[in-house]
């Protein structure tokens, strides 16, 4: 991401407009206020469904500065993408990255899908799940699977991420597959931190974005509740989630370069919800 230059004047009127828990971490250029927040359109998937033009411009007039695509994406065509494109443009959103389905990184697909994030403007295709492994020569697999993945974007200017859910920090062979991942792949690939599933994996987030300095450069800012009937249905902020230690972490080491809101439902509709959270998001109701 371009840093912002700020005169004083500038940056102060900026600061009255960040979220409170983020005023703490301003400093000049590498504020807050120059990372944008997005929304993970897998939190409106049946409005996006439904009309994706009409729900990325819903999204849009929220307030959001980005959207994240995933998988039904593949299944555009190239017409589709270019239109895709135009209307973020137009909105003045960007598609820093999408979320991916694992085959989508074999031979066969991996050029279909960077060429479709070619057009979308993205930087990061995100593996966003593999089915658990029982084995650490499993979850070596996958770091490889990203490794050459990595090779194959480098030229087109495009890297791969990987998104972690619970099952990543459950103890495999004495050693967690987030550490596995972290260790066996190559520090272009983007370590996506999902806050919710790390909580409910009983890590810690701080401690992560910490361990793996420039890596964290993509956040999914879901929040978790350990009440079984809330859960991930939850807003942003009225779960157990110490965002106020996480962005801190995530500015002054992690490496983030834009925040994703992501909701997997709530008491409230698709889009009400994702206007609540990013309403908190930038109030700083945490």
């Amino acid at each position: 991401m371009n840093s912002i230059n700020l005169s004083r004047r500038s940056f102060l009127a900026l600061s009255a407009s960040l979220p409170f828990a983020l005023r703490g971490l301003a400093s000049g250029a590498a504020s807050s206020g120059s990372i944008p927040v997005g929304l993970e359109l897998y939190s409106v998937r049946d409005a996006l469904k439904q009309d994706p033009e009409g729900t990325v411009r819903a999204v849009a007039k929220m307030g959001y500065q980005a959207v994240e695509f995933y998988a039904p994406y593949f299944e555009w065509t190239e017409v589709q993408a270019k239109q895709m494109r135009k209307l973020m443009d137009d909105l003045g959103i960007r598609c820093y990255s999408t979320h991916n389905n694992e085959d989508y990184f074999g031979a066969d697909k991996i050029k279909r899908v960077r060429d479709l994030n070619l057009i979308l403007g993205c930087k990061y295709l995100v593996l966003a799940w593999t089915d658990p492994k029982t084995g650490v020569d499993g979850w070596k697999a996958v770091a490889d699977k990203l490794n050459v993945a990595a090779e194959t974007l480098e030229p087109a200017g495009l890297k791969p991420g990987y998104h972690n859910h619970q099952a990543e920090w459950a103890m495999v062979g004495g050693q967690r597959p987030m550490d596995i991942l972290a260790q066996n792949t190559t520090p272009s690939v983007m370590l996506q931190l999902d806050v919710g599933t790390c909580l409910e994996g009983r890590a810690d987030p701080v401690a992560w974005i910490r361990a793996n300095p420039g890596r964290i450069r993509s956040i999914h800012c879901k929040d978790w509740s350990p009440d079984p009937a809330v859960g991930y249905k939850t807003l942003f902020g009225e779960g157990v989630a110490d965002w106020k230690g996480i962005f801190a972490a995530a500015e002054s080491v992690g490496g983030v370069e834009y925040y994703l809101v992501e909701q997997e439902g709530s008491r409230f509709g698709e889009l009400e919800t994702a206007r609540k959270c990013l309403q908190a998001f930038r109030a700083g109701h945490v």
